[in-house]
Parts: structure tokens; sequence; C-alpha cells
């Protein structure tokens, strides 16, 4: 399975390309630079692999949490390469990544993922790892952070992912969470094994019918008049 994945839905913008099962990637922190950096690096990624776009089987993207800006950059693009290939898109959660990221530099088994949403809440769930890909125990929210480990986790040890663990020291409360400083955001190199999954799955969908994830849009459309 020939496949990109691209996200920029948190401060890093990543583009990672497997084909033929070797694997090329891009990684930057590049807060607000995303619509400049994005396209060059798909660029390099597909240069270093040796492919064009048209020689790929499928596409993906982080579908957020995180920054609406980030997300409607990664889902418009993804769009655009969409339509012109013909290519099938899965969108992937940002969460998940970072979750899946744990489970495999790690050895994590257990992860909270938890990234920083401002106004006093993050973006947050929990995932197990079986099978080589992280798996939602729970639906995804946007909460306060004091609310957001539910109380029926029972783990003895749970790995803790994300910013918004440094944003709010009110999230670990008295819960035993190994906190991975050096997993603060998505990367779309731990996204591919989570786009074969849905890919396997028979998930990939048209251009036109990938959903982002915003977790809060319906508090947005709600400031617009006539918007419910």
């Amino acid at each position: 399975m020939n496949l990109l994945v691209i996200d920029a839905a948190t401060e890093a913008c990543s583009v990672a390309v497997q084909v033929n099962g070797n694997i090329y990637n891009r990684f930057e922190i590049c807060p607000q630079q995303h619509s400049q950096r994005i396209l060059p690096m798909i660029d390099e990624v597909l240069q270093e692999a040796g492919v064009t776009l048209q020689s790929l089987d499928y596409l993906g993207f982080g579908r957020g949490p995180g920054s609406f800006t980030g997300v409607r950059i990664a889902t418009g693009i993804l769009q655009g390469l969409a339509l012109g290939t013909g290519l099938k898109v899965v969108g992937i959660s940002t969460l998940a990544a970072m979750a899946q990221q744990a489970c495999v530099v790690a050895g994590g088994k257990d992860v909270f993922a938890a990234i920083d949403a401002r106004m006093s809440e993050v973006y947050f769930a929990e995932y197990t790892f079986n099978d080589g890909v992280v798996s939602l125990v729970a639906d995804e929210k946007v909460v306060p952070p004091e609310l957001a480990i539910p109380t029926t986790a029972t783990k003895d040890q749970y790995f803790g992912v994300g910013t918004g663990w440094s944003a709010y020291d009110t999230l670990i409360k008295n819960n035993k969470v190994n906190v991975l400083v050096d997993v603060l955001y998505p990367n779309a190199l731990y996204m591919l094994p989570l786009a074969a999954k849905q890919i396997e799955a028979g998930l990939a969908v048209d251009a036109e019918d990938i959903q982002p994830v915003y977790l809060r849009d319906k508090v947005t459309w709600k400031k617009l008049p006539g918007r419910e």
C-alpha cells in the first residue's frame, strides 16, 4: 500500500509517505507557517521516495482535533490533492497519532492524549494499544482539564502525551501518569499505521466526503447569527 499522510492541526506540521514498505517523512515546529511549509514538505518526501502523487494508492490527513485554522489547512490541501488524483482519503485523529507514538517509541499500553484547547479546556481521549495500533477507549471530548481523566480509570500506570499536560497542572491530579515530554504534537509518521488500518477496514472515502473534527465546532457555529 502506497500512502501519503499530512498533518497541520497544531504548532507542528508533518508529512509522511509509505512506498513499497519504505517510509519517508518530515516534521517541523512552525507555528502560523503551515500554509507555506506543507506543500514543499510534500514535494520533498515524494521526491525522496521517487514517486508522484498519481502513483500512490491512498491519502490521509490529521482530521483534528486541534487548531481550527490548522485543521482547515490540512483538510483543504488533502481535498485538492485527492480531487486532482482521484485517490480516496482517510482522516486520522491527532490524539490517536500521539498515543500511537507513545506506544511505539516508549512501549506504552494505555495512553491519555491531551491537546491544549485554550479557553481552560483540553481536547482529550484515552487509548489502548493492541496488535500494533491504538484504539479509542471512549469518545474524544473537549473538557476542563480537571474533568478530563475518567473516574473509572483503574490502570496503575498511564502514559500522557500532548500539550495539555504542560498547560494545566490540574490534568494530572492524583493519577499515576507518566507524561512523555517529547511527545507534544501529532506526527504524520505515526498516522501511517492508523491510516492503513482504516483503509483495510474499507473506511476510505472520496475527497468531498472527508470530515474535519473540531470537537468545539457547535460552540463556534452558535456565535454566528442564524447558526445552531
